[in-house]
């Protein structure tokens, strides 16, 4: 019998057929709707769209990063990351459950405030992300400072390889410096693992470019087209120039180099496109435009005043290279590359048809001028000058003249490339080149000296401009590369014009001594010969009163050896038979020179125009007086 108490199945609520059991939650449900409950009240805390108007437009608005929400920011990125499980979860077990669509409307907004502080970050604190901050502690490695760090201690060991990654910039970077950086690479790893990249990369780039940008501005970095750059009168360009060389250096090592560690550290945890999707849209189009202007200046015409700021772009790019090819390492900065090393190319161009144009100057210089008192002419100051800073370029012109092959004809003396290198004893191209130059206007010299009547002025002309370019070789970096047996040579060959010129000036003079000035003679014989050394000595010194030996030294050089030539052997005469050709009858005037007064009429010589003369065929210095030497007012 059925109990009085039983009920028929039909009945009975929970077995009624019209009806399903409910869905009982899972473990791992239950536990991802706490999760999306969790991460709600936090996001929601710090929605965008929950703020006022006032607070989002101001730079008070509160951050989620500032000190006082540090904590808070580690709960958030763990809410993010817990979303993430969440949607992972849903998508695989509920694709169309409500709780999906929850979770990914709360990831939106999540990646819109991590979206907004990013911004914030980079813009707030463009001084501490400055890129010469970044660059001068490059190589330092140290853990981040615990005050600093935006994942919480659980993250870190859950194997986070971008929360545990080691700061690159050490512990003495300033912290509002390290934090900053810290902060945007934990948003980057974070928007970018949620699959957010595109907004949080546009955002980095347009930030960080306006700052490299504006960088370059400050620098005097300006994109110049080429018809603008052959516009500018030369000092306008020179004055580019100058500033180009400074801004150069200062954008390769810092200001960009910064950049490209700024951009990896923020972006380490993505793949290598991101970074440098990042740095090229930051960096590529100023750094043409400061590789444009070179390469748009070394087609411009080429002139002689041009060739050292040539030589100073050329090494100051060539000095870079290597930190040009390393930063600019990408496939997609291939361009930034061609630029520089297009640049290097025509520079290098440019110098090359320069130094033909420096030797066809020397060799076609056809003025017939001929420089007052024999001295040093201004082709051979120009040209010396000219030649002596070049040498301060051996770097760069090695690299220049290395594949400019020059064929140095037979005749020209070995003596000239004697200079060896610094190690295998083999000249350089450099020197040999140089000494090439030096040659010609050695060679062009002596044509000169052809202008000159006196043959022992074209002597002293020519002993006055090699001892010019000896100095100058001697006191300038031509002396490595010319070596010092070139010098001794040059300066063997400057005496020998000197002996020249004192054969040729003072023969006549010599040669009006008798052979043995201490031999006896008579009185009449002794009172010619005083009268032929007077005009002798009077005409060589009349003549050459105007001549110059502007080197001290050389002057010195000739003065005493013109000296001992002539000064003993008048001396000996002078004392034989002064006494007695001034005791005869009529004899006043002939002895006009004491050996002293010689000495005295030389010192003055090779000062030009300034230099003693005579006066109604006597001196005008002292006078020897008739009772002490026996001779007159000279």
């Amino acid at each position: 019998m059925r109990s009085p108490f039983a009920r028929s199945p039909a009945a009975s609520p929970f077995h009624s057929p019209a009806a399903s059991p409910p869905r009982r939650h899972t473990f791992s449900e239950t536990l991802m709707e706490e999760n999306i409950e969790s991460a709600e009240a936090l996001i929601y805390r710090w929605d965008t769209t929950t703020t006022t108007t006032s607070q989002n437009n101001s730079t008070d608005t509160p951050s989620l990063f500032s000190d006082d929400h540090r904590l808070e920011a580690k709960r958030y990125f763990s809410a993010v990351k817990d979303l993430q499980a969440a949607m992972q979860y849903y998508v695989a077990s509920y694709p169309g459950s409500e709780m999906l669509v929850r979770a990914q409307t709360l990831m939106q907004k999540a990646m819109k405030r991590l979206e907004k502080e990013f911004y914030l970050i980079l813009r707030s604190n463009r001084e501490h992300l400055d890129a010469e901050l970044v660059s001068v502690h490059r190589s330092s490695v140290a853990s981040r400072a615990s005050r600093s760090s935006t994942v919480s201690d659980e993250e870190e060991s859950d194997g986070d390889e971008t929360a545990t990654e080691p700061s690159q910039f050490g512990d003495d970077v300033p912290s509002a410096s390290s934090v900053a950086m810290a902060d945007l690479n934990a948003i980057a790893h974070c928007m970018i693992g949620a699959g957010y990249t595109k907004e949080c990369v546009k955002i980095y780039k347009i930030i960080r470019k306006s700052i490299v940008d504006e960088g370059l501005y400050r620098l005097g970095v300006d994109r110049f087209s080429l018809l603008q750059v052959h516009k500018l009168d030369w000092e306008a360009v020179d004055s580019k120039i100058k500033t180009w060389l400074y801004a150069v250096k200062v954008a390769v090592k810092t200001l960009i180099y910064g950049e490209r560690l700024l951009c990896d550290h923020v972006f380490s945890s993505s793949s290598p496109a991101i970074r440098e999707s990042c740095f090229v849209e930051v960096v590529r189009e100023g750094a043409l435009d400061l590789f444009g202007f070179p390469e748009n200046f070394a087609k411009g015409k080429k002139t002689l005043e041009k060739m050292f700021r040539t030589l100073d772009i050329y090494e100051a790019i060539s000095d870079l290279w290597p930190d040009i090819e390393s930063i600019f390492s990408f496939e997609s900065t291939a361009a930034v590359r061609n630029r520089a090393i297009n640049s290097l190319i025509k520079l290098g161009d440019a110098v090359r048809t320069m130094l033909a144009d420096l030797e066809n100057s020397i060799t076609k210089d056809a003025s017939k001028i001929s420089v007052p008192g024999g001295g040093v002419h201004p082709l051979t100051r120009y040209v010396m000058n000219y030649i002596s800073f070049l040498s301060d370029y051996s770097g760069a012109l090695s690299d220049i003249v290395a594949d400019f092959p020059m064929e140095v004809p037979a005749s020209m003396p070995e003596t000239y490339f004697s200079s060896p290198g610094p190690d295998d004893g083999v000249t350089s191209p450099v020197s040999v080149r140089l000494a090439w130059l030096i040659l010609i206007l050695l060679c062009k010299l002596d044509g000169k000296a052809q202008f000159y009547r006196d043959v022992p002025l074209s002597y002293l002309f020519l002993a006055n401009n090699l001892r010019y370019v000896v100095n100058k070789v001697r006191t300038s970096s031509l002396k490595f590369h010319l070596g010092d047996e070139w010098i001794e040579k040059h300066d063997a060959k400057v005496r020998q014009y000197a002996a020249n010129y004192e054969r040729v000036g003072w023969d006549r003079v010599m040669s009006s001594l008798p052979a043995n000035a201490a031999a006896a003679m008579t009185v009449p014989e002794a009172a010619e010969w005083f009268r032929k050394f007077n005009s002798a000595f009077e005409e060589a010194y009349r003549k050459q009163s105007s001549w110059v030996v502007p080197d001290s030294r050389l002057r010195d050089e000739i003065k005493i050896s013109v000296a001992r030539k002539i000064g003993p052997a008048y001396r000996r005469f002078y004392e034989r038979n002064r006494a007695a050709v001034s005791r005869q009858a009529g004899s006043h005037g002939i002895v006009r020179y004491a050996p002293d007064d010689l000495e005295n009429y030389w010192s003055d010589l090779f000062y030009g125009p300034s230099g003693g003369s005579f006066s109604s065929g006597s001196s005008s210095r002292s006078s020897v007086s008739s009772s002490g030497h026996g001779g007159s007012s000279h």
